[in-house]
């Protein structure tokens, strides 16, 4: 009986220590990259392959999670003045850098040092800080020198960096050997073929990461990167065209991701220049080439359904965005009552500029507009324009009254192609209106996330109704997972985070 009680026991704590051994990293992900990542050190990322190789060995003070929200990182709580120009930051403590110094405040101070030095390709996050006070040691105060909305958002790009190291190896050193706090340490770099991390076993986030180790492999040829996805050599392959994911997803072994881009694409009108005196300018008429045009058709015919129709210039991505104004429907009936309510039941006559092949299928696309404004009595005719001549000159000065373009953004809101398309006397600007001037400029000096995302909504559902744009599509990007891995979530702007993936056996 006892040799049975200690077979028993034996046995028991066999199967504790391997529930154990599981609840670890296990794993290995392997990622295909386009390009070979310029630089692992954040201010010297050149797009958005090297931002997403880098960003899994670092930690900023703040994060913005999978669902847009803004979250504490390595700052555990902050305070912003009444003004909107101080930030005071209370650092977590008890974090490491992967080569064992403590993370504090004199990390913030060396990460604002050696972000802003003029040798390095991005600085502007860096340079919008005046300065940087050491409170205490897990306390400092960042001085902007006027109010950012923006800021806090930004300041996730603030990849914390250990200030003995760095001023050892210098930066060009610190990108042979990258140090972070992040979930997964720097291994090795073989350039053009493959970057390889390893769990960090002290990382600050309980239970993360799930993956023992990660491999970037660069495969610069779009078939290649398809045909090792196929053969299971690599499990995650992302910037797929729309054929390429067709020709992947007849595989029994591969998953594809379509999500929307955060750029949107639209019929611009203008009020100012040769938009004066148009009808374009009376609310009525623009809703109603919102009806007319099919733009459902458009994304079946021209894009495979792989498009989200859009309501405004606030995406579901975005900060603020309403989600209980649905896009204008294809009403060509609804759009010629409507003009017909507006004095134009025989139509006018306006032009549209085209950016010649300057987005997937433009040419078809302002083709198919002509077609359906024409529908309902609109005699249009479509200017094609090389890309150097549609924006040669100010608010569209070389095209007419309406014309077709796109914005995107990779802030998580729409201010910057608010304030780019907008605000009078900027460069892209051709409509003018007092209310959205109004909101944009709240919305540019409101700090306050709730209350930014609040004015937000109210802008969209103006803009709505007195529209500046035929409101067209975000079209949707493509990325090809093998089925052993879960957990992943790519952003809208292309972007993400590898801690919480995880890959099955």
């Amino acid at each position: 009986m006892k040799k049975l009680a200690i077979v028993a026991l034996l046995l028991i704590f066999s199967v504790l220590a391997g529930v154990q051994a599981q609840s670890g990293p296990s794993g290995e992900l392997v990622v295909a990259l386009p390009n070979d990542p310029t630089s692992l050190y954040g201010p010297n990322t050149a797009d958005i392959t090297a931002t997403n190789a880098a960003a899994q060995l670092y930690d900023g003070l703040v994060w913005i999670d999978d669902e847009g929200n803004l979250v504490p990182a390595l700052a555990e709580s902050w305070e912003i003045s009444e003004d909107g120009t101080e930030y005071i930051f209370t650092l977590r403590q008890g974090v490491t850098f992967h080569n064992g110094e403590v993370f504090n405040a004199d990390s913030v101070v060396a990460t604002w040092e050696y972000g802003k030095t003029p040798t390095n390709q991005y600085t502007d996050t860096y340079e919008q800080v005046s300065e940087v006070e050491i409170i205490d040691e897990y306390t400092v105060r960042l001085v902007t020198p006027e109010p950012n909305p923006l800021f806090l958002t930004e300041l996730e790009g603030w990849w914390m960096i250990p200030p003995a190291y760095i001023a050892e190896v210098g930066i060009e050193g610190f990108e042979q050997a990258p140090v972070g706090t992040g979930p997964f340490v720097f291994v090795e770099r073989t350039p053009g073929d493959r970057i390889v991390y390893e769990a960090n076993p002290n990382y600050w986030q309980a239970g993360l990461p799930l993956l023992e180790r990660v491999t970037f492999r660069i495969i610069s040829d779009s078939t290649t990167r398809l045909a090792a996805i196929q053969t299971g050599e690599v499990d995650i392959v992302n910037r797929l065209s729309n054929e390429e994911a067709a020709l992947a997803a007849a595989s029994a072994e591969v998953n594809i991701l379509s999500y929307a881009n955060d750029r949107v694409y639209y019929v611009a009108f203008k009020n100012i220049g040769n938009g004066e005196g148009t009808p374009l300018e009376d609310p009525i008429v623009r809703q109603a080439l919102n009806y007319a045009v099919n733009r459902p058709g458009i994304v079946n015919a021209l894009f495979n359904g792989e498009a989200e129709l859009i309501a405004g210039f606030t995406l579901p991505s975005n900060l603020g965005y309403d989600a209980s104004i649905e896009p204008y429907p294809y009403d060509p009936d609804m759009a010629r009552s409507l003009l017909a309510e507006a004095g134009y039941a025989d139509g006018f006559s306006v032009t549209i500029g085209c950016p010649t092949d300057a987005y997937p299928s433009i040419n078809e696309v302002c083709l198919s507009i002509q077609r359906d404004l024409s529908a309902v009595g609109i005699d249009i005719s479509v200017e094609f324009k090389t890309s150097n001549a549609y924006w040669s000159e100010p608010q569209y000065g070389a095209v007419g009254p309406m014309y077709v373009d796109s914005w995107s953004s990779s802030v998580g809101e729409a201010l910057p192609r608010l304030v780019g398309s907008l605000i009078p006397g900027n460069y892209y600007n051709t409509w003018e209106d007092e209310t959205i001037t109004d909101y944009i400029n709240r919305i540019n000096t409101t700090i306050d996330r709730d209350a930014r995302g609040a004015l937000y909504a109210e802008l969209q559902a103006y803009m709505y109704d007195n529209p500046p744009f035929i409101y067209l599509y975000a079209l949707n990007l493509f990325e090809a997972t093998s089925p052993r891995v879960e957990g992943y979530r790519p952003r809208a702007n292309e972007g993400y985070f590898l801690k919480s993936v995880s890959v099955s056996s």
